[in-house]
């Protein structure tokens, strides 16, 4: 890593970050001890940190494998789950790139951050020197700094890795590393709050079953793409009926909240299409407060078995899209008309929609192919 810090290898690669990467690597590296390889990847890194992790853009940062920048979190999620926490000891089990512990933890008096890899520790412990920022920097097995740790922490963050050895995803919580199952009570023995990020694709129902004095879980979507959950386990919490909340953020952050056991009981209401049509986030999706989502914003559900609902007036705060709509006979479609098509709960799918009707993706307006209790719908957007 010292040999990358040289000014003239940090110049030729920053003379190079708009260069044809598969061309570099056919290079012969013009600097002693450092491989071509090892320079590309610093390039990719630099890359991957002005979408990702803007605020690595500085002189001197060292970026890790591939891997380890696709596994860490984005800047804004990391900032986002770093909100309303603050104490005084902070504790990350597996650290990785530290993305996570440099937001998470920027509230804390104390800070430990717990990774395996010796030559990512180093890497952390030297972009987090740069940044001005300091931590205890633990080089040990999540199990090794357990069976030492004397502390307690008010807050404990883990990210379990969700590939085995064979690079293959896991997602049921004995099958990550490490077992969440087999350490929750040891893990709210030695702190207050314990925070887990997992893969958006684990079932909910099964996380309420599984996980103890789980008290929230947080849907994360950046740009309604679902990145990842989020759970909060507090000691003095009893199991069962935690707070689902789904966040969506991008320009206009919407936040939908409901509890667990709540959504089980509430009845929606039925309806067919009045003058506007309601798009629930990825977010809310995944939640399954399908129930929930129509009481709250006192909406009409088209269908059981249909994801969207309607009302005669405007609501702005909607966790989701809101289209004007009007129902319209799909026949009367001009030839090569251009739409943004939506098909739910319709027999046909997108693409079959513009072959039988003749009409083309993209324009300002959108199609929706739906069905009510009623009657199948094709629903037309209005300016």
């Amino acid at each position: 890593m010292e040999k990358l810090l040289n000014k003239e290898i940090q110049n030729y690669i920053n003379a190079n970050l708009d260069a044809d990467l598969h061309s570099l690597l056919l290079k012969k590296s013009p600097f002693d001890g450092v491989s071509m390889q090892e320079i590309v990847q610093q390039i990719k890194g630099r890359k991957v940190a002005e979408k990702k992790f803007p605020f690595l853009k500085k002189d001197n940062i060292i970026f890790p494998p591939n891997l380890n920048l696709e596994q860490a979190s984005s800047e804004v999620t990391a900032a986002y789950k770093s909100e309303f926490l603050k104490g005084k000891n902070f504790l990350d089990l597996t650290c990785g790139f530290g993305i996570d512990a440099y937001f998470l933890s920027k509230n804390f008096d104390e800070i430990d951050l717990v990774e395996q890899n010796p030559d990512l520790i180093k890497i952390v412990e030297h972009n987090w020197n740069i940044h001005g920022r300091k931590a205890n920097f633990h080089n040990l097995d999540l199990e090794d700094f357990l069976s030492q740790n004397k502390k307690h922490f008010d807050v404990i963050y883990l990210d379990p890795a969700r590939r085995d050895q064979n690079l293959k995803k896991k997602f049921l919580l004995e099958d990550l590393s490490p077992n969440i199952l087999e350490i929750q009570d040891q893990l709210l023995e030695i702190g207050d709050k314990v925070i887990i990020k997992l893969s958006p694709l684990i079932d909910i129902s099964y996380l309420v079953s599984e996980v103890k004095h789980l008290s929230k879980i947080e849907i994360i979507a950046w740009r309604n793409d679902v990145k990842e959950l989020v759970l909060t386990l507090e000691k003095n919490f009893i199991s069962g009926n935690p707070l689902i909340s789904c966040i969506n953020l991008e320009s206009q952050d919407s936040i939908f909240e409901f509890y667990f056991e709540d959504e089980k009981s509430i009845k929606a209401d039925f309806g067919d299409i009045e003058n506007y049509l309601y798009i629930p986030n990825n977010s809310v999706l995944k939640s399954g407060g399908f129930n929930s989502i129509s009481k709250l914003f006192n909406l009409k559900k088209l269908h059981p078995n249909t994801h969207l609902y309607t009302s005669s007036q405007l609501l702005n705060n909607f966790a989701g899209r809101i289209l004007k709509v009007k129902n319209i006979d799909p026949k009367k479609l001009i030839k090569n008309e251009k739409f943004n098509i939506i098909s739910k709960n319709h027999p046909l799918t997108p693409d079959e929609i513009k072959k039988k009707y003749k009409i083309k993706d993209g324009g300002q307006d959108y199609l929706v192919f739906t069905q009510s209790q009623k009657a199948k719908l094709v629903l037309r957007s209005l300016d």
